[in-house]
């Protein structure tokens, strides 16, 4: 059996919305992670940038389990001293695009592919977004429950 590469004209990027009031930090990155690499095509190939565009709306409103809000989030701008250090609770009320950015870049593969696919991921605090345009198919995150029976 040979081994199947997609050709140039089965790499389309469709668009997606998906709307993250009230969804668990984690569901939410891994779903959308899947969507960015383009695994939910027949069509994927891990070396093939099949990836489709991904749009986030009400950051804001996420669900954030267990005691991240008295955790930081971190990151450095590569300059001596350039650490930053920024509390979930500081981000969710500032820059929730941040905090969802960040959780999606760690369920993606550490290559140069990646970077390329996390360009196409839009992430807006509020339920506006410019993307109307490009007619995004909405994408549901089932819930589950976390209450014992």
């Amino acid at each position: 059996m040979k081994t199947f590469t997609p050709k140039p004209a089965d790499l389309t990027h469709d668009w997606y919305i998906v709307d993250a009031t009230d969804v668990v930090l984690g569901r939410l990155a891994t779903q959308v992670a899947v969507l960015l690499r383009g695994k939910n095509k027949p069509t994927f190939a891990p070396h093939a940038d099949s990836g489709n565009h991904v749009i986030v709306i009400n950051a804001s409103k996420i669900a954030l389990t267990g005691n991240k809000m008295g955790k930081e989030l971190y990151s450095h701008s590569g300059r001596p001293g350039g650490l930053r250090r920024d509390s979930y609770a500081q981000l969710m009320q500032s820059k929730p695009e941040r905090i969802i950015m960040a959780a999606v870049k760690g369920m993606m593969p550490k290559n140069r592919l990646s970077k390329v696919q996390l360009d196409r991921l839009h992430i807006f605090a509020g339920a506006e977004h410019p993307h109307t345009p490009q007619k995004p198919q909405t994408f549901e995150i089932a819930q589950v429950s976390q209450q014992a029976k």
